[in-house]
C-alpha cells in the first residue's frame, strides 16, 4: 500500500479502494457480527419463538444495523445522521427491558413500544442541549453499571444451558459454557491485533465445535430455511401497551446520553475534537429514526457499538468506505436466511460462555465513567443509593406484590428503570459541595 493509500484511510471522505477497505471493514464486521446477532436470539427464546421466526429476528437485527450505520455515514437531508465512523447494531442495553416486556407482553408490545419511544429519541435530537444536563457521568455511569449487572444472571443461565431446558445446570453445559469462555479469555488478554478483536467470534466458533461433536446441535431450522428471503412490514405485528412504552421509554432516553459518549469518544479518540452540536444532534435523530423504521420490520432497537468505536480510536481509521463495506456485508448476510438460520443453532451454553466476559465489560464501562467523577460523599451517595433500590427490588421477588401488576413489570423486572430513576432525582437533589473525596 502507498502512503497516499495509507492515507486516505485517516480522511473521512477520501476514495478508497476495495483491496484497502476490506481488510478494516472486515474487522469492524467481525468486532460487531456477535453483538449484533445475539440480543434478538435471547430475545426471541423469551418470547418461545420459532426456530423460523428467530431467523427473521436475526435477519432484521443484520440489515437494520447496515441501514443504521449508513444513515449515520450519510444522513439524511443533511441532518438526521452524525456523519461520523460509527457503526451500529442491536444493543445489549436493551436486552434486560426488552425481555421483561417479552415475557409479560409478548413480542408485537415491543415493537409497539419501540415505535413510540423513536419518535421521542427524534425528539431529543432535537433538543439535546436541554436535557443533557440530567444525564452527566455520573448518572450515566451508574445507569450503565446497573445494565451490565442485570445481565450477568443472564449470561450465567445461558451458561447452565438456558432456565427451563431439561438439562439445564448438566456438566456437559458447563463444560462448553466454560470452555466457550477460557478462548474468549485468552484471545482477548493474551493476544493483539485481529485476534484480540475477534476473542468473542474465536471463543463461540470453538465452543460451537466441541458442542457438535457433543450432538448438542439441531441443523433442522437450516434444513427449513430458504435461499434468500425479504423481510415484510409488521410481520410480528405492533401492541401499544402503556406500561412496555413508559418503561422502554426511560432506556431510549438513557441510550441516547449514552451515545453522547460514544460519539465523543470517537471524535476525541480518532478526530482530535469534541463533536460538534449538529453531529450530536443528527447522530441521536439518526438513531431514532432507524428504530422508528425498525420497530415495523421487527428489528430490535439499534445503538452505536462500543467495540467498534474502540475499533476506530484505536486504528485512527475513519474513511466513510470502510463502514461501507462492513454494512454491505451485515445487509447480504440479513437477506439470505440460511446464514442467519445457523446463528438460531448456537446452543445457550455457548452463548453464555461468549457473552458473559462482554457483560463484564459492560459494567466496567459504568464503573470507569463513575470513578471519572470526584467520589465525594454526594457522589457516592447517589450511585450507592440508586443500584441498592434498583437492584435490591428486583432481586426481592414479590416486594411489590402489594401494587397493581404494572408497578412490577415497570419497576420490578429490571434494576435498570429504577436504578435511572432514582440517580437522575438524586443528582438534581443534592447539590455538590467542596469536601474531601474517599480514598
Amino acid at each position: 500500500m502507498s502512503e497516499k493509500e495509507e492515507q486516505a484511510l485517516f480522511d473521512y471522505d477520501a476514495k478508497l479502494s476495495i483491496k484497502e477497505a476490506v481488510p478494516m471493514g472486515l474487522q469492524h464486521v467481525v468486532a460487531a457480527v456477535v453483538g449484533i446477532v445475539t440480543p434478538g436470539i435471547m430475545i426471541a427464546k423469551v418470547c418461545n419463538l420459532s426456530s423460523g421466526d428467530t431467523t427473521i429476528m436475526i435477519q432484521t437485527s443484520l440489515i437494520f444495523s447496515a441501514i443504521a450505520t449508513m444513515i449515520q455515514l450519510f444522513p439524511i437531508f443533511g441532518k438526521v445522521g452524525s456523519r461520523l465512523p460509527v457503526m451500529m447494531g442491536a444493543s445489549f442495553a436493551y436486552v434486560p427491558i426488552l425481555m421483561a416486556i417479552g415475557g409479560d407482553f409478548g413480542i408485537a408490545a415491543i415493537f409497539g413500544a419501540q415505535l413510540v419511544g423513536s419518535i421521542l429519541v427524534i425528539l431529543v435530537g432535537l433538543s439535546i442541549k436541554k436535557i443533557r444536563i440530567l444525564f452527566p457521568p455520573l448518572v450515566t455511569g451508574t445507569v450503565i453499571l446497573s445494565i451490565g449487572l442485570s445481565l450477568f444472571p443472564v449470561a450465567i443461565k445461558y451458561m447452565a444451558g438456558g432456565a427451563g431446558s431439561p438439562d439445564f445446570g448438566s456438566a456437559q453445559n458447563w463444560l462448553v459454557a466454560l470452555l466457550t469462555f477460557a478462548v474468549v479469555f485468552y484471545f482477548n488478554y493474551f493476544s493483539k491485533g485481529f485476534l484480540k478483536l475477534s476473542s468473542i467470534l474465536n471463543g463461540m466458533i470453538v465452543g460451537y465445535v466441541v458442542s457438535l461433536v457433543l450432538g448438542m446441535v439441531n441443523f433442522t431450522p437450516v434444513k427449513e430455511a430458504s435461499v434468500f428471503q425479504v423481510i415484510t412490514p409488521l410481520y410480528f405485528g405492533l401492541d401499544f401497551q402503556i406500561v412496555p412504552i413508559l418503561t422502554l421509554v426511560v432506556m431510549f432516553i438513557v441510550d441516547a446520553v449514552q451515545a453522547i459518549g460514544q460519539f465523543t469518544a470517537t471524535t476525541v479518540g480518532a478526530m482530535d475534537r469534541e463533536p460538534t452540536d449538529k453531529e450530536l444532534s443528527g447522530g441521536i435523530m439518526g438513531s431514532g429514526f432507524s428504530n422508528f423504521i425498525g420497530s415495523f420490520f421487527g428489528s430490535v432497537p439499534v445503538a452505536t457499538f462500543g467495540q467498534n468505536v474502540g475499533l476506530v480510536t484505536v486504528t485512527k481509521v475513519i474513511n466513510k468506505y470502510v463502514m461501507v463495506f462492513a454494512s454491505v456485508i451485515l445487509l447480504v448476510a440479513g437477506f439470505v436466511p440460511k446464514v442467519a438460520s445457523i446463528l438460531t443453532t448456537i446452543p445457550y451454553a455457548v452463548i453464555g460462555g461468549a457473552t458473559v466476559s462482554v457483560f463484564a465489560s459492560i459494567s466496567m464501562t459504568g464503573v470507569r465513567m463513575i470513578s471519572s467523577q470526584e467520589l465525594t460523599p454526594r457522589n457516592t451517595g447517589v450511585v450507592g443509593i440508586s443500584l441498592a433500590f434498583g437492584i435490591g427490588v428486583t432481586l426481592s421477588v414479590g416486594c411489590l406484590s402489594g401494587f397493581p401488576p404494572w408497578v412490577t413489570t415497570i419497576f420490578g423486572n429490571s434494576e435498570v428503570i429504577l436504578t435511572t430513576i432514582v440517580a437522575v432525582i438524586l443528582n438534581v437533589l443534592l447539590k455538590e459541595h467542596k469536601q474531601v473525596a474517599i480514598e
